[in-house]
């Protein structure tokens, strides 16, 4: 499908969503199953609650792989260009009021996924964003 939207990355965003799936393969799913064999030994299966609250926890970790698997299918990482003269994705802006010359906290232009304003990351598509993206 050619008109699925693209959702960009920064590297390190990127490379989040990416340890992030291999932890849930490498280290949850043998954990649940683990899990899973441990309630079974604890007999009948139609009244118990140890089962039923493995089997959840492995269907959630099932859907946030799934999920991740899409989100990376579709990512597109954004070259971070330190050389540019111009704000995009990836670029780290101070925004200073000339008027009484106070200075904002660094803030790092991201992608609408990675945005989280307490972590100094802004999306392109926030106000703030919208106002200093190509400036």
């Amino acid at each position: 499908m050619e008109n699925e939207k693209k959702t960009q990355y920064t590297e390190e965003g990127y490379q989040k969503l990416v340890d992030e799936l291999q932890y849930l393969k490498d280290v949850r799913i043998p954990e649940i199953k683990v899990q899973i064999a441990e309630a079974r030994a604890f007999g009948d299966l139609s009244e118990n609650s140890e089962d039923d609250e493995a089997k959840n926890e492995q269907g959630k970790l099932y859907s946030r792989i799934a999920e991740l698997e899409e989100i990376l299918e579709h990512a597109v990482i954004v070259e971070e260009s330190a050389d540019s003269d111009t704000v995009s994705i990836g670029c780290h802006v101070t925004v200073t009021n000339l008027n009484n010359g106070k200075t904002m906290p660094p803030m790092k232009i991201v992608g609408s996924q990675e945005a989280n304003a307490m972590r100094g990351a802004m999306s392109e598509d926030s106000p703030f964003g919208k106002a200093v993206v190509g400036k």
